[in-house]
């Protein structure tokens, strides 16, 4: 539970109102551009929840301070933790302004069967200066370009402030912060703003699993306490405090979890986020990130996870918050009410995986259709939609691992088996039950690895304009923006073909079902085009072909294998599909 005192700087136009958790101070002070940085500032009153306060008049937006806590005889100086902005540096926190033109920004985040996300990444996304980092304006300029593409979700990984500004973003040093090197708290809401106003969503990746191992991190002993070799009042004082990462912050203490609720709820009150996606929850849940392990549950953090949930959907009811686990925990996904985490979606991440071992081997014989069948009959607590699925994300596609098309063709990622097959695998996502995701560059055979500092190359974007319409084709018709595709909106899945010698996979998807809801989509894991074959298919009638990625309007090297319409009678019909393609079908 948060404490009474208001913590943070609150500006006003006579000063502003400082307040801050530091429980074992002796004594605490504000210096800063108003104090001309005297040693020991302005000192606060403390209080009797552990927490110092006061007014200070005069002060105002636009200048820096810090805290000065006297813990014996040492004298430490220390940046905010609930610091809005830092300077560049971070040796100072400055105080922003409060106001911001949303221009009567209304927009609400569309249900998640509706929804496809593109993951993107601020310092690589688009760079104005090929020798810094991209920035929340560099950022902006694109907006079109994905809103063209058929994205209605962004989810921007950590923009909180790092010691590592050209880092990923996953070991955050100030939760409140916004980076600067991206361009800052004012920069972040007017990309927010800009998203708004071009129909999409901006979902914010965050880390509360740890907290930076790096030195000089303020938080660390933050008022001068620690038990021996450990962290002070933010971490827990025993092996709980233990991470692949980081210091774990002790969520056990009322303190800290208002400090991480508070934290998440800014996002989506100042910041008009339209959800969260919290960064390995597994550690937060038990201590080695394991299911069914009593031993090493953290109860704390699980109460933790379903107040952040609470908090986040009383701010924004159209809120969505999107966890990653890599356990396959169902309960992440269950309403608090029936004891679960409260999460209305988790990232899918055996789906990559089975996926890329579906169309990595080189030979047709070494690859298996029953894992990804299976996968894609699965769902948690019943609900198609609690599930994130994608082909490539900034996990899958680094870690020892390479984007999809380079780990087809290593030595060309741009050859026909690179196009065919990583087209092939974005239509699985695209077409199974689920959220959809791409990753920023994916549309146009970015190849390499994602890193933290190679930029995208857009003239690729010319360069296979074709693959690029594919996606934009997938998107739409996932959207069912053209009323021929509802059920690849809708809960419904059935397999019609497993075909493990012939390497064709077919599959029905429906909403209420009937002509232009009732989806089938038959996809061609081999390099064999397959004539006249054989298919069930739900009804009887004319099937319209919606999509064939072998068309080479997509690439002009493909082959053009010419697709009929489908006369279905008694339930079968007859279909020729080229190598390495997918074909979605409908009725009118």
């Amino acid at each position: 539970m948060a404490t009474h005192t208001v913590l943070g700087v609150t500006v006003d136009e006579r000063g502003a109102h400082f307040g801050v958790w530091a429980p074992f101070a002796d004594t605490l002070g504000v210096t800063g551009d108003f104090t001309n940085w005297s040693k020991e500032g302005v000192p606060l009153e403390r209080n009797k929840d552990g927490t110092w306060s006061g007014y200070i008049a005069g002060v105002e937006v636009g200048q820096e301070y810090k805290y000065v806590i006297r813990h014996g005889k040492k004298l430490l100086e220390r940046n905010d933790p609930r610091a809005l902005q830092l300077t560049a540096a971070q040796d100072a926190t400055v105080i922003v302004s409060p106001e911001f033109d949303w221009q009567n920004d209304t927009f609400e985040l569309p249900p998640p069967s509706e929804q496809v996300i593109y993951e993107l990444h601020i310092g690589t996304f688009n760079r104005s200066d090929p020798a810094t980092p991209g920035t929340f304006a560099s950022a902006l300029e694109k907006l079109d370009y994905l809103r063209d593409l058929g994205i209605n979700v962004i989810e921007v990984m950590p923009v909180s402030g790092t010691n590592m500004e050209r880092w990923w973003g996953y070991e955050p040093t100030y939760l409140y912060s916004v980076e600067a090197a991206y361009g800052g708290r004012q920069a972040f809401k007017e990309f927010v703003r800009g998203a708004h106003q071009r129909g999409i969503g901006v979902v914010v990746d965050v880390v509360y699993n740890h907290l930076t191992p790096q030195p000089g991190f303020d938080l660390w002993r933050f008022d001068g306490w620690s038990e021996p070799g450990k962290g002070g009042i933010y971490f827990y004082s025993d092996a709980r405090i233990e991470t692949p990462w980081g210091p774990r912050p002790d969520y056990g203490r009322p303190e800290v979890q208002a400090y991480i609720i508070d934290n998440a709820r800014m996002w989506i009150e100042d910041c008009h986020a339209d959800g969260l996606r919290l960064d390995a929850i597994f550690a937060i849940r038990n201590t080695n990130g394991w299911n069914d392990d009593p031993e090493h549950d953290l109860p704390e953090g699980w109460k933790l996870l379903q107040d952040i949930n609470k908090a986040v959907h009383t701010a924004n009811p159209h809120a969505i918050t999107i966890a990653e686990d890599v356990a396959c925990n169902e309960h992440v996904t269950r309403p608090t009410a029936h004891g679960g985490a409260g999460f209305d979606a988790q990232w899918e991440t055996t789906f990559p995986n089975i996926l890329r071992h579906t169309i990595d081997p080189v030979h047709d014989a070494d690859r298996s259709l029953a894992p990804i069948e299976a996968e894609l009959r699965k769902y948690y607590n019943g609900q198609a939609f609690q599930r994130v699925v994608y082909s490539e994300s900034h996990d899958a596609d680094a870690n020892g691992q390479a984007r999809l098309n380079a780990e087809i063709s290593p030595s060309d990622p741009d050859d026909i088996f690179a196009r065919r097959r990583s087209m092939l695998a974005a239509s699985v996502a695209f077409t199974a039950p689920g959220i959809p995701m791409l990753f920023q560059g994916q549309e146009f055979m970015e190849p390499g690895w994602f890193t933290h500092w190679n930029q995208l190359d857009w003239s690729r974007a010319d360069t296979f304009q074709g693959t690029v319409q594919f996606y934009r084709d997938l998107c739409t018709l996932r959207r069912n923006l053209r009323g021929q595709t509802a059920g690849l909106k809708g809960q419904g899945y059935e397999t019609l073909q497993c075909d493990e010698e012939g390497k064709v996979l077919a599959y029905h998807r429906w909403d209420k079902g009937g002509p232009q809801d009732d989806t089938v989509v038959i996809l061609n894991f081999s390099n064999t085009t397959h004539e006249n074959y054989e298919l069930k298919f739900p009804a009887a009638g004319t099937w319209k072909v919606r999509l064939n990625s072998d068309w080479q309007g997509y690439s002009p090297d493909f082959t053009n294998v010419h697709t009929d319409d489908v006369a279905v009678e008694a339930n079968t019909g007859h279909i020729t599909i080229a190598p390495y393609s997918v074909i979605i079908l409908s009725q009118d």
